[in-house]
């Protein structure tokens, strides 16, 4: 993976979570210095600087965003919740965050999408490609808070010139952990690559770009991630012998969904009956 050309100080929002855990080091040795972000302070954290607040904060924010070059938000809630939540802790702390840029002279800002503001596109045919603009077809209100994100970055861009990439991040986990995500899943190493080709300074202009490991079933197109310099290195297929098979599903219901969405199960009107069960 190529090292940053220069140091770049960079806002990490939501720097307690999951995904944050997994790029964090990563981006440490790409040679980033890191600002992190979140309301509580994990045991053994790690990053230059550390800031405990909410978001909705404004004055603490600005404070934390001071004298960085960009800012990668991935606060937010991660999976469905009630309508409140999400607009509040993905809507509105995202155009916060995207305000007190603006204010700050912060000219990138690099937001945490979801395949499931485009939840309820088909999956195509084999050998089709969905692309990275596909228009928003949400299938929760999860996914509806992802695409007011990428409607929020769009404008800020539109209006004041902010470079602005929306990263329509797809099954981000360890490893696969089913059948649908041999063509949905984003490793952690190349979560770190596609944050760092995001950052790159040649990286101008609104992007919508799947967040996808390089992943011989993949149905999501490669063209946006290319266009950026991402060049993912896994493959979700290391794992079919373990996750196909010819036995009938335990969860059908869920099976169908998936073969029907790139959002899956999500988009089953049971979705909240099967939370359980499901993975994005």
């Amino acid at each position: 993976m190529p090292q940053a050309a220069d140091v770049m100080r960079v806002a990490l929002t939501g720097a307690a979570g999951s995904l944050a855990g997994d790029v964090i080091p990563g981006l440490l040795d790409l040679g980033y210095h890191l600002v992190c972000l979140d309301r509580r302070r994990p045991d053994r954290p790690r990053g230059g600087t550390w800031y405990t607040f909410p978001l909705e904060d404004r004055d603490a924010l600005s404070q934390a965003l001071n004298g960085c070059d960009a800012v990668v938000h991935l606060a937010g809630i991660p999976l469905e919740a009630d309508w409140d939540a999400v607009l509040s802790a993905n809507v509105g702390a995202t155009q916060a965050v995207l305000e007190t840029s603006r204010s700050l002279g912060i000219g990138k800002v690099v937001l945490a999408s979801s395949i499931h503001a485009a939840g309820f596109v088909p999956v195509p045919p084999p050998g089709e490609k969905v692309p990275d603009d596909v228009p928003v077809r949400p299938n929760t209100f999860y996914g509806v808070s992802k695409a007011a994100v990428e409607a929020l970055g769009s404008m800020y861009h539109d209006r004041h010139g902010m470079d602005v990439v929306c990263l329509r991040i797809a099954s981000r986990f360890d490893r696969p952990r089913d059948e649908r995500m041999l063509s949905t899943w984003l490793s952690p190493a190349d979560a770190v690559r596609l944050l760092h080709a995001a950052l790159s300074p040649s990286v101008k202009g609104f992007r919508l770009v799947w967040g996808v490991s390089a992943n011989t079933r993949s149905y999501l197109s490669p063209e946006g991630g290319s266009a950026i310099g991402f060049e993912p290195a896994d493959n979700a297929e290391r794992w079919a012998g373990e996750l196909v098979s010819d036995q009938p599903p335990q969860l059908p219901d869920i099976t169908d969904w998936n073969a029907r969405y790139i959002g899956g199960a999500f988009c089953s009107p049971r979705a909240c009956l099967l939370k359980a069960a499901l993975s994005v």
